[in-house]
């Protein structure tokens, strides 16, 4: 009887295996948006709408609380993109080359390559300059094309002799500029990726892909079609609260940060253009979410919708004179909060929420696990299928964020705490039930609360690496020496 017993489960266990075997791994489209906070209608903003992104809400699992792992561009979608924390590998700002650095890294799609998918990118994926994306990442990828550099064939073709929308005497990078393109949504940059990757999903596949889709938009320029101004006029534009006396509880890694690009702010003030900057990010994000639904379009005619987990996300968020800052660079909630959206057909519930916090490094083992492949050993992300499958499951962990070496914001459902250079250059703590804007830090009167939260910092911060300039860098062959 016994021995009929083992047989039995030994031929259910084969049956399983069998049943997994044949059946078709997911594929996955992952949609990122560019310095995008939280104004966005599914996360209650009323600033702009956002009808595509708030609609790919309602098919899934919405994240109330989503993080970025870093404030940065570079940082944060290398920790996106590795499951590795900025205090793991020592990337910690757009100043270092992750290849370089970790010859051997085996990043999110080029992993999905390994496994037997097809690793499609386009647009903004890893950071956008040169020497961020190795071309083994990729069985194809579609190179982003920035709207600063069509600006110039813009004012060519209308006879104009200037550069720049704005007046201002400084333009950084030629990037710091704003305004309204007489264009369609279809001649902006964005609008080449999104048809390279609508074509992707016309085609038929072989094998299941993973399909990145970085959106540049709403970064810097802040350029949109004026279709997108018409709708909103710059005087209902509402500027955000830059609260007198603000910083004056902030020890001192929080006010070297928050002065990080305040000369831009005042130039901006200076020249009485902060709503008009601000309209414009609006604008921006208006264009993004277009393109996100151009994008759900193609998806949904496509051969592909029943079977692909779609993701999207944004790297972080962006101030506009909270806390006198401008710009990312902040351990605060305006600089970390972002829009995070799964749909996982046969998981996911549609229309559903979770205040559960999580920050991004969650992607790699998350996606790895729901597609049937390995979950390599190593990540510091955390899987959060348990929230895929109920919301309201019970969640211990934080969202962690670095900045730059040794510094770390701890964000739970209700509190939010930063430690600036290892404690010695100061802390913080909000009560974010209390204090939604982060006016009020407690950290003196409420020294006691901080214990579980420093349980959640980093053991150990890794040593910054190289920085560009320590390399030679052949973009013929994706190769560096050092100097």
């Amino acid at each position: 009887m016994k021995f009929f017993k083992i047989l039995l489960i030994l031929h259910s266990a084969f049956a399983l295996q069998s049943l997994d075997a044949a059946t078709p791994r997911p594929n996955v489209l992952f949609i990122s948006v560019d310095d995008m906070n939280d104004w966005v209608g599914c996360l209650g903003s009323d600033r702009v709408p956002t009808p595509n992104i708030d609609a790919l809400a309602e098919r899934g699992l919405l994240f109330t609380n989503a993080h970025a792992p870093s404030p940065k561009c570079a940082p944060s979608r290398a920790a996106i993109l590795t499951g590795k924390r900025a205090s793991t590998t020592g990337l910690y700002s757009n100043g270092h080359w992750w290849r370089p650095a970790y010859p051997d890294l085996v990043t999110l799609p080029h992993y999905f390559r390994n496994h037997g998918y097809t690793s499609a990118g386009g647009g903004k994926v890893h950071h956008h300059t040169v020497g961020f994306n190795p071309p083994d990442q990729w069985d194809e990828y579609f190179d982003l094309v920035q709207d600063k550099d069509l600006i110039v064939d813009y004012f060519k073709s209308r006879g104009e002799d200037r550069r720049f929308l704005t007046t201002m005497p400084r333009h950084p990078s030629d990037s710091l500029d704003w305004g309204p393109m007489e264009v369609d949504d279809n001649e902006m940059g964005d609008a080449r990726t999104v048809r390279w990757a609508s074509e992707f999903l016309s085609r038929d596949h072989e094998n299941p892909f993973f399909l990145a889709v970085g959106i540049f938009q709403p970064h810097l320029p802040f350029y949109a079609p004026q279709k997108y101004f018409d709708v909103l006029p710059k005087e209902k534009v509402e500027l955000p609260i830059n609260k007198p006396g603000d910083l004056d509880d902030i020890p001192e890694g929080g006010q070297i940060m928050a002065e990080y690009r305040r000369n831009d702010l005042r130039m901006i003030e200076e020249y009485d253009d902060l709503r008009h900057c601000v309209q414009s990010y609006l604008a921006s994000i208006a264009h993004a979410d277009t393109m996100v639904g151009e994008l759900m379009y193609a998806f949904d005619k496509s051969a592909y919708r029943e079977n692909t987990i779609v993701v999207l996300w944004s790297d972080h968020g962006y101030a506009f004179g909270e806390k006198d800052h401008y710009a990312k660079n902040t351990l605060w909630e305006r600089s970390t909060h972002v829009p995070f959206i799964m749909v996982v057909p046969g998981v996911t519930q549609a229309g559903s929420e979770t205040e559960s916090p999580v920050d991004l490094t969650c992607l790699f083992p998350t996606l790895t696990k729901l597609c049937g492949l390995p979950v390599p050993s190593g990540l510091d992300g955390i899987d959060i299928g348990p929230l895929l499958e109920n919301p309201k499951a019970q969640w211990k962990h934080p969202a962690i964020i670095d900045y730059l070496k040794g510094n770390t914001a701890i964000r739970t459902r209700d509190w939010r705490y930063i430690q600036y250079d290892e404690g010695r250059k100061g802390e913080e703590l909000y009560d974010r039930v209390s204090d939604p804007h982060e006016w009020t830090n407690l950290i003196e009167k409420h020294p006691e609360l901080v214990g579980p939260f420093k349980a959640w910092l980093p053991n150990h911060y890794a040593e910054e690496v190289p920085t560009k300039g320590a390399y030679d860098f052949d973009p013929s062959n994706y190769k560096w020496k050092k100097r």
